[in-house]
């Protein structure tokens, strides 16, 4: 349902004032938060590794059921996972 423009205005002035008149509370420490973030960097870095190695063991011609065996799964379960092609970066 379309909102008026004074609708929308309103209420981005609300949301200002919460966010103005927001107390946080106690500071924390964030050293776990950016453990996380790291982590999931690491993470993603191993996957993006782990594609291109399977890449590269098809392009040698070696069978999804072998490939599979190396991940701890099945050849099916390795094509569905890695048979598209990924995205373009």
């Amino acid at each position: 349902m379309p909102r008026s423009i004074e609708e929308i205005l309103e209420q981005a002035d609300e949301f200002a004032a919460r966010f103005e008149d927001h107390d946080p509370g106690p500071t924390i420490d964030a050293g776990a938060l950016h453990e996380v973030r790291l982590a999931f960097l690491e993470r993603a870095g191993a996957e993006r590794r782990l594609a291109d190695a399977v890449s590269a063991a098809r392009a040698e011609g070696h069978s999804w059921a072998s490939i599979g065996a190396m991940l701890g799964t099945s050849g099916e379960a390795a094509r569905q996972r890695y048979g598209q092609p990924a995205p373009k970066r």
